[in-house]
């Protein structure tokens, strides 16, 4: 009987150690996820701005960096 309860033992304390585990993991998953979220929007953005810089350009109206103001 005493093998049976160290056994019972060993197998509850692995169980403990795959819960924690998992909780871990779930944890470390969900930031992940967010983050994903976080970049996927931030893409977005950038595209759009990168889209609108490209359509201002294509229609003349973008000012080079190097340009003086025409107030100059």
């Amino acid at each position: 009987m005493n093998e049976l309860q160290e056994q019972l033992i060993e197998l509850q304390t692995r169980v403990a150690f795959q819960e924690d585990t998992l909780t871990q993991l779930n944890q470390v998953v969900a930031k992940q996820d967010q983050e994903i979220l976080t970049l996927q929007q931030q893409l977005r953005l950038l595209a759009q701005r990168l889209e609108d810089a490209l359509f201002v350009e294509e229609q003349g109206t973008a000012q080079p960096a190097d340009d003086r103001p025409p107030h100059y």
